[in-house]
């Protein structure tokens, strides 16, 4: 069995042992009591959530918060301390991914500069607004967010735009709120960055690699300011370490493979699948926050299953009619497909 309890502004008690979980608001130390086994079977959980979110992130340059989040608020978890794990993760990740788009001369230097600064501010004031809710309260919420991106990103995937390449930057006025409404957004809701980031820049008609480069680079700098916003509202006692290894351990190991995958896997179909995970741990999340008849829990999953299944139909047929198109007559070369 393993006691947890943490958080100054969330306590949860986690007695894994009989699977339930409790919210409670007050200020406590972080401590553990381990018997048993099953603690290490929780770490093998959470390396997978962080090998499998960056494995999803390295293959699409979107989608470790959001992933990673998702699955743990499924497991329980408050969102302040769910999305400063995230974070404090995500500074190792987003380091050794930003240095491989340096080397391989992915990043527009321009780019990366107009959205630091202002993306480091909205993830700091994010992380201390977060820090300074009740978890139960903001809890559905959060999960409403993803929930949100979820439905986004699968649209996205399945309704492909066809732009024209252009070499055409956003200005400095209009980077600047980008990066704030990014940071901010990335902070309170554990991840949205790369969602509301990317989009925004193809667009613009950009490179799709130097847009992923750019803002895989300049998430570094983010998830540091909304590190340090939680470490100052939390505290360093706030947080779990050994759960931020094991995310930060499978997303390490996940980087290699990513770089692979992304040459296998199509892009419009790991988007589609990825946008249905979200989906569905966040309506699990609501509906048994909300205490739902277990009987419409259940037919949720399978409509979700059918929802899923029925875009990746859909995504694939697009995709394919899409490149029956570009060889009857688009040159590949100036056409770019979103994402």
């Amino acid at each position: 069995m393993i006691n947890m309890y943490y958080n100054e502004t969330n306590l949860i008690i986690a007695d894994w042992k009989n699977q339930r979980h409790f919210s409670h608001t007050g200020k406590v130390s972080f401590s553990f009591i381990i018997t048993g086994g099953l603690f290490m079977q929780k770490l093998i959980v959470f390396a997978i959530i962080g090998f499998f979110a960056q494995l999803i992130d390295g293959a699409l340059g979107m989608a470790y918060g959001v992933t990673s989040t998702s699955l743990l608020l499924m497991f329980g978890i408050a969102p302040a301390v769910a999305s400063a794990s995230v974070h404090l993760a995500e500074v190792v990740t987003t380091a050794a991914s930003g240095a491989s788009h340096i080397k391989f001369g992915n990043v527009d230097k321009y780019t990366v500069s107009r959205l630091t600064l202002p993306g480091a501010i909205g993830a700091f004031i994010g992380a201390c607004f977060l820090s300074n809710l009740p978890g139960d309260v903001i809890k559905p919420y959060i999960s409403i967010f993803l929930f949100t991106l979820g439905v986004y990103i699968l649209l996205r995937f399945i309704i492909q735009k066809q732009i024209v390449s252009s070499n055409k930057r956003m200005s400095a006025k209009q980077l600047v709120p980008l990066g704030l409404f990014a940071g901010f957004v990335d902070s309170t809701g554990g991840g949205g960055w790369g969602p509301i980031t990317t989009p925004v820049l193809l667009a613009r008609g950009n490179e799709a690699r130097k847009v992923i480069g750019s803002v895989d680079t300049s998430e570094f700098p983010v998830s540091l300011a909304a590190t340090i916003g939680f470490f100052i509202s939390l505290g360093w006692e706030q947080v779990s370490w050994v759960w931020v290894f094991s995310l930060m351990l499978g997303g390490i190991v996940a980087a290699p493979i990513a770089a692979w995958l992304v040459r296998i896997v199509p892009s419009h179909l790991l988007g589609v699948l990825v946008g249905g995970l979200i989906i569905f741990t966040n309506i699990r999340t609501l509906l048994t926050t909300f205490k739902v008849d277990p009987t419409i829990i259940s037919l949720s999953y399978v409509a979700v299953g059918l929802v899923v299944i029925i875009s990746i139909f859909i995504a694939v047929r697009n995709h394919s009619n899409r490149s029956n198109v570009s060889t009857a007559g688009y040159p590949k070369d100036q056409k770019q497909m979103l994402p």
